[in-house]
């Protein structure tokens, strides 16, 4: 069923044409009979392809499929425009322009004489146009007064979080929570609000930003802590919990083998991790060192691939570190603070290493570069620009189970160190 919205917003026949363009790249048939596990398959395909989520809902409000009277937000605007092959929905709609001007002089062609005095016509207009924009004084909105803050409602996990803003000086209908670094992570809010709330699942510290027609005009920071370390089986929406002393004996993170047993059996992939997200001495993500063995416990089924992740959760951004058995690179992916580089178009095979018996890791990064040494020898080298600020955390995430122990962080400088 296909809704029609009771007013069209502004850019209706633009968006229309952008959706057109990116059903013909897919050819999955007429969009009217697309059902709900499409929407989930397009979902996914524009993530992966732009590194930005649109929920299935959204797409299909998007498509008409749902009755919503609301123009879409200028990041779903960004991604669609982005899979359909341009830069950004800016760009898809100058080169929408582009096309308009191609059609015009296919079909008066034939005069010549015509196409000229138009051409003429046009360039007047053009630059008369261009002269009183540029004798128009450009009004800069005025944020002075924008209020922007956030308060945890609790200790501990699972957190909900509320943001309480003013939002005076604002008329733009695009207003966005980011709730964290991941750029998919927002929360869409109309002018008239005065709070929103956000869900936390997991321990992190978050840098909540609060943007105006994607320019950022509030941050701060938003710190949810695991209070020592923590276990999840991350199930979703909602992850199952273990304290520290269910998962923590000597020098070894483990789940018991209850929780393991219960791992295996999921027909389908369930992942899980061990975090520890605290207040520590002040451990540089520019200069630090990450030593651990670490070892897959489940090596069969949909894990097979061993995939395994360490992640370093810093004040400003995140170094996300992926293994694999070599013949699974192509499914991984790392990211470097502001770099991203994708195993199915970068070789990442230096992150290839079998884990089934443990392997030692390490992690140095000096002066923002980073390198990579699996049981001692050296694998991978690379450098990033944006720093990451301090240390404030570490994630093991094992696509199935697995076990860390001899696990430090330290700074080379302070050497301030965790330690398990």
């Amino acid at each position: 069923m296909i809704f029609v919205l009771m007013k069209a917003y502004k850019e209706y026949n633009e968006v229309q044409k952008c959706l057109r363009l990116i059903e013909k790249k897919l050819s999955w048939g007429d969009a009217e009979k697309w059902h709900n596990n499409v929407f989930i398959e397009l979902s996914e395909r524009i993530q992966e392809e732009t590194k930005v989520l649109l929920s299935p809902t959204t797409l299909k409000r998007v498509w008409g499929r749902v009755n919503y009277n609301s123009a879409p937000s200028i990041s779903t605007l960004n991604a669609l425009a982005q899979f359909a092959g341009f830069l950004n929905w800016r760009d898809f709609k100058n080169t929408a322009g582009s096309f308009k001007i191609k059609s015009y002089k296919e079909v008066f062609s034939s005069n010549f004489r015509v196409i000229m005095f138009s051409a003429f016509i046009i360039a007047l207009l053009f630059f008369s146009i261009l002269s009183m924009s540029n004798n128009r004084s450009i009004e800069k909105p005025n944020y002075s007064n924008v209020i922007f803050k956030s308060q945890p409602i609790t200790e501990g996990l699972p957190n909900s979080v509320v943001f309480n803003f003013d939002l005076k000086g604002i008329t733009s209908e695009n207003i966005l929570i980011q709730q964290f670094w991941d750029p998919s992570k927002k929360i869409e809010i109309q002018k008239s609000q005065k709070q929103a709330t956000g869900q936390y699942y997991y321990p992190g510290y978050f840098r909540a930003k609060l943007l105006v027609d994607g320019e950022i005009i509030r941050e701060h920071d938003l710190f949810i802590k695991s209070n020592g370390w923590l276990g999840t089986i991350d199930y979703e929406p909602v992850p199952k919990y273990f304290k520290e002393e269910e998962i923590k004996k000597e020098n070894t993170l483990s789940f018991s083998e209850d929780v393991i047993k219960e791992i295996i059996e999921k027909e389908k992939p369930i992942s899980s991790t061990f975090h520890y997200v605290n207040d520590l001495d002040p451990i540089s993500g520019d200069n630090f060192e990450l030593t651990a063995d670490l070892k897959s416990l489940f090596t069969e089924k949909w894990s097979t691939c061993q995939k395994t992740i360490v992640v370093i959760i810093g004040t400003k951004s995140a170094i996300l570190i992926p293994f694999s058995i070599p013949g699974c690179i192509s499914e991984i992916g790392l990211m470097l603070s502001e770099k991203y580089l994708d195993g199915k178009k970068n070789d990442l095979s230096a992150f290839g290493v079998n884990l089934s018996n443990f392997n030692n890791i390490k992690l140095k990064v000096e002066n923002k570069e980073l390198q990579v040494y699996i049981n001692e020898k050296q694998t991978y080298m690379d450098s990033f620009i944006e720093p990451i600020g301090n240390v404030v955390g570490v994630r093991f995430k094992f696509y199935g189970v697995g076990e860390v122990k001899n696990l430090i962080l330290k700074d080379l400088k302070e050497e301030h160190f965790l330690g398990i």
